[in-house]
């Protein structure tokens, strides 16, 4: 972009791509809790770089070979997802424990949890969304970085979070409110929304 093309106001900044730019600036993305099971038990960590993928009943998220979570889930072939509610966020937190040298992670005791209904696992209590999924493939080559995947096969809303053909969502989401993890560090309450503006041709 030359200074001709800046709007008044506007002054791009060029940042170097030789190293991840992502640190620069804010972004928003969901926050969820992915499930595992492993041989101590049951593991839980937050991703926010997690996402539908597609129409269809598939759900992905950026992981690493590196993590027990890609370990556990390729393991057993399962995962499950779920969208903790803005109170809770230091349930969300505690689930970011490092683990300790024996291998386990204590600060999970602070997360209820209840067992899921299709796949061997747990989801998170009090949450508003579940996902329970089986691993359809591991995808590599993002730098250090993966992509799993996998094919949601069972699901479930808290009431108060589902949508009604004859209900306002505006309403909906004031009354139950989302929660939204601005990268990096940072998280925010949504629960003032407006409906988006489509162009009268456009078609989901």
């Amino acid at each position: 972009m030359s200074e001709t093309d800046e709007t008044p106001g506007q002054r791009p900044v060029p940042l170097p791509v030789d190293s991840p730019i992502w640190k620069s600036f804010f972004t928003v993305a969901p926050l969820v809790l992915v499930g595992t099971m492993e041989a101590e038990g049951h593991d839980l960590a937050p991703k926010h770089m997690a996402m539908p993928l597609g129409w269809s009943n598939y759900f992905c998220f950026a992981c690493s070979p590196r993590h027990a979570t890609q370990r556990n889930a390729q393991d057993t072939g399962v995962f499950t997802v779920s969208f903790p509610r803005p109170e809770q966020i230091v349930e969300t937190s505690m689930a970011a424990a490092p683990r300790q040298a024996e291998g386990d992670k204590p600060s999970l005791a602070a997360v209820p949890t209840f067992p899921a209904s299709e796949v061997e696992g747990v989801l998170v209590r009090d949450a508003y969304l579940w996902l329970e999924c089986r691993l359809n493939q591991v995808v590599d080559g993002f730098g250090a970085n993966t992509l799993i995947i996998g094919e949601v096969v069972a699901a479930a809303v808290d009431e108060r979070s589902m949508r009604a053909s004859e209900g306002d969502d505006a309403d909906l989401l004031a009354e139950s409110p989302t929660l939204a993890y601005l990268a990096p560090g940072r998280f925010a309450k949504i629960s003032q929304t407006y409906s988006f503006p489509y162009h009268t041709n456009f078609k989901l």
